[in-house]
């Protein structure tokens, strides 16, 4: 029998073998349970840190949008707003009367009664009319079409150039402008009394509104 030609089982050698087996370092950081992983010097993963860009924090499209958003600013026109108690009336009719009376909010007592009675005559009354105090409500002709959008404007002592219009109306004469009819008289105190210069011009104020208003 030649010997060098016996192969042994493992488990034998294994068993011949105990005292003499050697560890490898392998086997030794299983035993001992220390992982043994190559790190870098503290220094390097610091400036590794350091030169890695911080990232911004996310900002959602629409802020974004809000942000870069450029403010323009534009200038409105003004318009006129005509104040709740601009006139005196429910105008009914669209007939406007434009009176100056710096002692009443509207118009003094006696003009009021004045006015009744003659609107009474053309088939009128207060609440078909917009009676503004002038003295009080300094307004030009755009504002009067805003606030009450006149078919007849009657002015008494209220001249065109008060009102910002660019031509003049003779006293007591019938005009058409802007789809309006205009109308101007002297102050209603002129109206007032039993002269005979209070009666003329009664007749002329009335000679006028029957054209106006076709009676």
């Amino acid at each position: 029998m030649n010997l060098d030609k016996i192969e042994l089982p493992d488990f034998i050698i294994a068993n011949l073998f105990t005292d003499n087996l050697v560890i490898t370092s392998d086997v030794k950081q299983k035993e001992s349970g220390v992982n043994l992983v190559q790190t870098a010097p503290k220094e390097t993963l610091i400036e590794s840190v350091s030169s890695v860009e911080i990232a911004k924090p996310f900002i959602p499209v629409k802020e974004v949008a809000k942000q870069t958003e450029t403010l323009v600013v534009t200038e409105k026109p003004l318009v006129f707003t005509p104040p709740k108690e601009l006139y005196l009336g429910n105008n009914l009719k669209n007939v406007t009367i434009i009176v100056k009376d710096t002692e009443s909010v509207y118009l003094r007592e006696e003009w009021l009664q004045f006015l009744t009675n003659i609107l009474g005559a053309c088939k009128l009354n207060i609440g078909d009319v917009a009676i503004i105090n002038q003295a009080h409500n300094k307004i030009n002709f755009s504002d009067i079409l805003t606030a009450t959008s006149p078919r007849h404007l009657i002015l008494f002592e209220v001249d065109c150039k008060e009102i910002n219009l660019s031509f003049v109306i003779p006293t007591y004469q019938v005009q058409n402008y802007n789809n309006t009819t205009f109308l101007l008289a002297p102050s209603l105190s002129a109206m007032l009394g039993t002269t005979d210069e209070v009666k003329i011009e009664k007749t002329k104020l009335w000679t006028s509104l029957k054209k106006m208003f076709g009676i």
